[in-house]
């Protein structure tokens, strides 16, 4: 345990309550008292109510994470040869964007040793969505994990071992105690497991809509201004991107769906949303690398992609991991479910909004994503959105596709699709996909 002098956690969390911000030692102290049980959770949680209440300036909330950080494993990347980068998303209904975004980087020479996470909720995981192509293995030991990074440039596996376990601690406790929806408590529990995770670099896509956490366009790019300011106090170079999730990304939802839609993007042919906001994070990813400047890397990207290249790096990490890569070969066979259902329209006009959220639920709710954490996913369970936000409908025009092994539990799922869709006569105003990116030196409103 560090070597902390004595405080009384009274005082810490009255100097809080006050508005004063918190000494490295007071954070180091509280940290520790918080993961050892010495400190208990009544005066834990008075504490976190007074960080939701006053918030932190941007150095004492860079010493918080790290202490968060060091509470557990940190791991240490340095075997790795070259620059290694991260990329992690607070979490949307179909985005897939790390699966394609690991081999691209990967492609045109970049290292990425990504650790991923499971879905819960209406927000999927990646580890989940790779766990659909059989065989594959998301559980490596440390030392294959850094040999297949060092051998062909990328491996994405489960987070593994002990990272951050005061994280946990203060999470538990702020889902009891309504302290969640704090920016500096938000900002400190992703940025904690990000630099413990050891990457250079670290981009991040700030989701914002009705299918994320952030609802609203100012608050996520507060949480992005945090976290980015979080990485580079820390010295990690940091960027964020906030983008759209009030219109799922792509058009697939579920699991060995979205890993056929990252085929076709890989393939050049993905959705122009999907593809676009792929190629966006690759080429900063590359950029942050000192791979070049903008357009240079985007062009980087896009013969990776034109060329093969990346599609073959899939395949290369797939293969490396356990994975049968005939099905890519096949991927009708390899996501075809027992039941498909199609959703009809019984109006006309324009889709004007959707309810992303609740389309995420709807998913979960046909077998793709877990209720409660010991649920079992359904790979082939899912939806394809045939019809978006903006797009004219007929009645008895095809909205979605279901997918399920188990035929009643399409009923409850097609209501609640139903009611996530709202129509309007006129075509509504084009949405953005990207709102804003989000670095050191400040932001740049798209």
């Amino acid at each position: 345990m560090p070597n902390v002098k004595h405080f009384r956690m009274v005082d810490v969390i009255s100097k809080k309550r006050d508005g004063a911000s918190l000494s490295k030692e007071e954070i180091q102290y509280f940290i520790d008292g918080c993961v050892d049980g010495s400190i208990p959770d009544y005066q834990t949680s008075a504490l976190l109510m007074a960080i939701y209440f006053q918030g932190m300036e941007d150095r004492e909330l860079a010493d918080f994470t790290m202490a968060m950080a060091h509470s557990g494993d940190m791991i240490d990347l340095s075997p790795i040869n070259g620059i290694k980068v991260d990329k992690h998303s607070t979490g949307g209904v179909g985005d897939k964007t790390t699966m394609a975004v690991a081999p691209i980087v990967a492609s045109c020479g970049v290292k990425m040793a990504k650790m991923s996470g499971r879905g819960l909720g209406h927000t999927g995981g990646t580890v989940d969505k790779l766990e659909s192509i059989p065989g594959y293995n998301t559980v490596l030991d440390k030392e294959s994990f850094f040999n297949q990074v060092n051998k062909i440039g990328v491996s994405v596996i489960g987070q593994s071992g002990n990272l951050a376990p005061a994280d946990k601690k203060l999470y538990a406790l702020r889902d009891v105690t309504g302290s969640v929806p704090s920016i500096p408590l938000i900002a400190s529990s992703i940025m904690s497991k990000k630099l413990a995770a050891g990457a250079d670099c670290i981009l991040l896509d700030v989701k914002c809509g009705s299918g994320a956490f952030m609802k609203n366009v100012s608050d996520a790019v507060t949480l992005a201004q945090k976290m980015v300011a979080i990485g580079e106090h820390n010295g990690k170079r940091t960027m964020a991107y906030v983008t759209n999730m009030d219109i799922p990304l792509g058009e697939n939802i579920g699991n060995a769906l979205e890993v056929k839609e990252v085929v076709d993007v890989l393939n050049g042919r993905g959705p122009a949303d999907l593809t676009l906001e792929c190629e966006e994070l690759s080429a900063t990813l590359l950029m942050m690398a000192g791979k070049g400047d903008r357009p240079e890397c985007i062009a980087m990207v896009r013969k990776a992609i034109e060329n093969g290249e990346a599609m073959d790096k899939f395949k290369e990490m797939v293969q490396a991991q356990g994975g049968d890569i005939s099905v890519f070969d096949n991927p009708e066979e390899f996501t075809r479910a027992a039941v498909c259902y199609e959703v009809k329209s019984d109006r006309e006009g324009y889709i004007s909004a959707m309810d992303t959220e609740s389309i995420g639920i709807a998913s979960t709710m046909l077998g793709a994503g877990r209720e409660t954490l010991d649920s079992i996913i359904d790979p082939t369970a899912g939806i394809t959105i045939c019809k978006k936000t903006g797009d004219k409908v007929n009645i008895g025009d095809v909205l979605a596709k279901f997918y399920t092994s188990r035929e009643e539990l399409l009923s409850p799922a097609v209501k609640r699709y139903y009611e996530a869709l709202s129509y309007s006569q006129q075509a509504p105003e084009k949405s953005k996909l990207v709102y804003a990116v989000v670095d050191k030196d400040g932001v740049t409103m798209r």
